[in-house]
This record gives C-alpha cells, structure tokens and sequence, in this order.
C-alpha cells in the first residue's frame, strides 16, 4: 500500500514534475505552506507526485484540491513513545494518532520485551509494517532494566544484534540503568558498544543526573532524555548535548515546566514526546497535536512548535527526507484550519488522504490475529500471604505525586490491629502488592502507598513498569486477593474490584499488556474502569497509570517490586520498617 522507506527514488520523473514540464498527481492549491526551515510561511502550491513532494509555488495537477489559505505543516512525529501503553494493538493505534496528524512514531517496545523478549519485539514490528503511520523502533536497552525484579526474559547485546540490522530500526532505546552506565557495567556497555559500531543513536534515561554523573553518561554517547521534570534540569541536559524529549504523558506531564526552553536557538535541540498515553486520552485529547497547541499557549511561537514536533526528531535521528514540506520530501503532511489552533482538517501519508475531519477516510485492517502465549501465570497465594506484621511503629511508604511519575519517601506511623499493620484510609495509606507473573514463581512484595484516595475495594492490573508483574492496590486482604483472581481469569488486564465483586474490567490478552478489540470498545472499558476507582474513593486523573510505575525502579525515590521496597537513588532494597534516616 505504502512504499518502503527503502524503495527506489523516482528521481528522473521527479525532476519532471517539480520543474512544471509534467504534471502532478495532486496538487494542494492555495496554500499557507510552514517552512521548518527558515520559520516563514510560504503562499503557494504544493505539488504531489506518487510518494513525495516536488515543489512549492505555481503548479498543475490530475486532482487538486483547493485549500484557501489553509496551513500545510509536515505531519508529527512521536520521538519516544511506547505503543503498549496505549493498551490497542499497533493498527488500532494508529487509528487513534493519525487523525491528529501524526505521521510517525519512534516507539520503543520495551513493555511487550520484558514479557516475551525478542518474539514480542518482532510481533510489534511486524504489526506495524504497511499501515497509515510510520513506525520506526529503537530496540530495548535493558530487559530487563535492573536486577531488582522478576521479568519474563532478558536479552543480551547478542539476541538484539540482528534486530539493531533492519533499516526501520534507528538505535538503542532509553538507557535507563544509569548508574549501569556511570560504573561501566558490561551488560548495558556491549550494547551501547554494538549501537555505536553500527552508527545508531542511543536515547538515554537519566532522572535527576548532573554533575560528573551526568559527563559520564553522556561520554558514552547517549544523545536524549525524557526524564527532565525541571527545566533547570533540562537546561543542564541540553548544555552537554542532549536533545531533550519534552513528555506530556497520561501521568508525566512535563510540558508547562518545560516549554520554555524552547526558543530559536535551541527548538532543533528538542522533541515532543508522549512517553505513555492511554487509549481514552488519545481519543478524547488528542496527541502531539495538543502538545503544540499547549506550548503555543504557554508562549511558545506557532513556528517553533512545529519545528520541535517535526524536523527537530528527524534530523536527531537521522530519517532522510521526512519532517518537512520541501521538494524530495515525503508527502507525509497535515492540513491546519488555524496555525494557533492546530485544528487537524486532513493528514496525508506518502500522497495518499489518510484522514479528514478527525476521522479516517479508510480503514487499515491489522497483519494478523494475534496469539501470543505467556500472559498471567503465578504462583498460588493464599489469604495470610499478604498479612504484615508489625516489627516496628513506623514504615516507609511510597508518597505519589500528581501528574509524576516519580515518588517520595515518606515514612509514617503504622497502624496496627492484631499484630498486623493494616491500610489507614483515613491517613490515605493502602496496601501495595506486586506479584510475580511470568514464571508462576513465590517472589511477591508488600509494602504501603499514599496518595492513591481509595477508601474501599481494590484495584489491579498486569501493567507494571517495567517487568510488568501483577500490581494491587487494595485497602483490604480480601478484595486484593479476588482482584489478583480476575486477572488470572482474564490472563492480564485491569480490573476494580469491591466486596468481592468486580466492578469493572479490561481484558488484555496480548501479553498482558494489550487487547485484541476495537480501539472504542477499549476505550469505553477505561472509562468505566475511571469510573469504578472514583466510584471507590480514587481522585486520580489516572488511577491505574499512576499505579503501573509504583514499580518501576530506574524513578526515584522509593518503589516497590516483586522482590522488595527499593531505594532507587541508591539502587538497593530497603526493608519497610528500616526507617531510620531514610525519610
């Protein structure tokens, strides 16, 4: 349907067409053309023909298609995102994205990796070969991302040479055993190592990094970051050379903090990124759309938003011949009503009209039926497995920050019935439970989190960053264990559940991590699912996407895995009552 990136150039008929001597297959009349280049907008023609684009003034056309003044931008691109999180399938995705005038995404499969490895790696990138959004992958870094946690395989620099080989593979995605990196641990070395040996970029992962720690990061060649929150921090990034992922994710949300390091000088050293955005979010908000219109309100020029979402990543990465309305170019464009309002009206890939009016024109139908084995396999747990007893009155407890991703370090009374410490709602304090899933092993952990609102029930999912074990949160044993029972019934997904009785919930089939369904249907099970947890006491904008990276423990400060509370900033286990000057 679409050509490979890799096709032949028509070069001998291209030259025809943008001279004026041929015609055009179709011709964009009367446009306000954005020009990434020298910031300045364009009045003229754009001219089509097959795949790209041959010129920009006074041409002719088989199709034409008036736009009277209309803006013509080259489509945007998502420099870092991982489509998992999206919890549909890649076409499914695109579906969602490609309205907004996304053209391409450099996705990082990295989820679906620590579930199912190298097969999971190679089903994502044959589900998203052919369809109406380009894809372009960075293959994982660290599989998993520390030796803190149980995940379902690991892969060395040998098990992702071959796929680092495939043109549509740009590099090695984010490095986030960064103090892996600051110490020379060999495992994340040799496959910095084979990404520069074979001239591809290494995106990093560095929360908080400065000083020598962070000369030392970027010596090893990494060239990105997604994890500023401050634009202090940016600043300091960006000053030794990283480009800097601006995210505004479902749960990180980084935009307002950073937009204003974006200014003429610096707009070709910064992206937009969605990180992890949910289906509902994607189809109610929209994607990197929003993120132009929201840096153009927070100051940022029209321009320059449109430079950061579209040259800025493809130079950084170096895709050829995308990210501009320039003759060679692909024809990958979107059409804006208003430049201040980035009202999408129609969105082009490779010459061909993909979408209109926030809809898309044709349906693209998916590469096959997936059937990918190993989604919730764990080890039988009875009710006392998740009993605390009390060894000491105070306990370190993982504090949530809204719209973060990272967490504090608190420590607080705990409270004690029976000689066990239990939930306090009225302090906001529930359980957390992680529960390994992969090997049917023992390892679960227990621990205690503020910040999540609920006041019954439980909730649960088999999305948890990164090796994506079972998380719960629950304010009673009871309801965690049925919660944790719904998952293994549905072999992943996410469920509410309250008296025993579940409220809501979400299959995911595909290792857990996504469904096989319609992007509406799933999109209409989140928000019951949103529903439920506020129905249970939960006041959180994402309930259940704050509580996938309680685990995750490359982002400080204090997580918890299957394994054990971890200390990130020191990368080691913490017990839960050792809170002597740790708070």
């Amino acid at each position: 349907m679409f050509l490979s990136r890799s096709e032949t150039y028509p070069l001998d008929d291209m030259i025809d067409v943008a001279s004026g001597r041929t015609r055009a297959d179709l011709v964009l009349k009367n446009a306000s053309v954005v020009n990434v280049f020298t910031g300045e907008i364009e009045e003229g023609d754009v001219a089509i023909f097959q795949n790209y684009v041959a010129g920009i003034g006074k041409y002719e056309g088989d199709k034409v298609i008036d736009l009277k003044g209309q803006y013509v931008v080259p489509s945007f691109i998502d420099a870092h995102v991982h489509v998992e999180s999206s919890m549909v399938m890649p076409i499914q995705y695109a579906r969602a994205v490609v309205p907004h005038g996304t053209g391409a995404v450099v996705a990082d499969p990295h989820e679906i990796a620590n579930v199912l490895g190298i097969e999971g790696i190679l089903y994502m990138s044959k589900s998203m070969r052919g369809g109406p959004l380009e894809f372009y992958i960075m293959v994982p870094s660290c599989v998993p991302s520390t030796d803190l946690e149980t995940n379902g395989v690991s892969l060395d620099f040998l098990d992702i040479k071959p796929v680092l080989t495939e043109h549509y593979v740009l590099g090695l995605a984010e490095a986030m055993n960064y103090p892996g990196v600051i110490y020379r641990d060999p495992v994340i070395l040799d496959k910095i190592r084979l990404a520069l040996a074979m001239e591809k970029r290494v995106d990093g992962h560095a929360p908080g990094i400065a000083g020598n720690d962070l000369n030392a990061y970027v010596a090893a060649r990494i060239t990105s970051d997604h994890e500023c929150t401050t634009l202090e921090e940016a600043k300091r990034k960006m000053a030794r050379g990283m480009h800097i992922h601006i995210r505004e994710g479902s749960t990180a949300k980084n935009l307002r903090d950073l937009a204003p390091i974006i200014t003429p000088e610096t707009a070709m050293f910064c992206s937009f990124v969605t990180d992890d955005r949910n289906t509902l979010d994607l189809l109610t908000k929209g994607h990197i759309d929003i993120m132009i219109r929201d840096a153009i309100e927070l100051g940022v020029d029209p321009v320059l938003a449109i430079k950061v979402a579209t040259i800025s990543p493809a130079v950084h990465y170096g895709i050829q011949y995308v990210g501009a309305v320039a003759p060679g170019y692909y024809a990958d464009l979107a059409v804006l009503g208003s430049l201040g309002k980035v009202d999408v009206k129609m969105v082009f890939k490779q010459g061909m009209l993909v979408a209109k009016d926030g809809k898309m024109v044709r349906e693209f139908g998916m590469a096959e039926e997936p059937r990918l084995r190993r989604s919730v396999n764990i080890h039988w747990l009875e009710p006392h497995d998740f009993e605390v007893k009390a060894r000491g009155t105070h306990i370190n407890v993982i504090g949530m920050i809204p719209h973060q991703i990272v967490t504090d370090w608190l420590v607080e009374e705990a409270r004690v019935i029976d000689g066990l410490v239990v939930p306090d709602t009225d302090r906001d304090i529930a359980k957390v439970a992680i529960i390994e899933r992969h090997n049917a092993t023992a390892p679960h952990a227990i621990g205690f989190v503020k910040g999540t609102g609920i006041k019954e029930g439980a909730m649960v999912s088999s999305i948890a960053h990164d090796s994506h074990n079972i998380v719960a949160v629950a304010t009673n044993d009871h309801d965690l264990i049925e919660a944790a029972i719904q998952l293994v019934r549905m072999q992943g997904g996410i469920a509410v559940v309250r008296d025993g009785k579940v409220l809501a919930s979400l299959p995911l089939p595909i290792a857990g991590l996504m469904s096989d369904r319609p992007i509406e249907e799933v999109s209409e099970k989140l928000q019951e699912l949103k529903e439920a947890a506020h129905e249970i006491g939960s006041e959180l904008d994402e309930p259940f996407m704050s509580m996938a990276f309680l685990s995750l423990p490359v982002i400080p400060r204090l997580k918890i895995t299957d394994k054990g509370l971890v200390d990130v900033d020191n990368f080691r286990f913490v017990d839960l009552f050792q809170v002597k000057g740790s708070g």
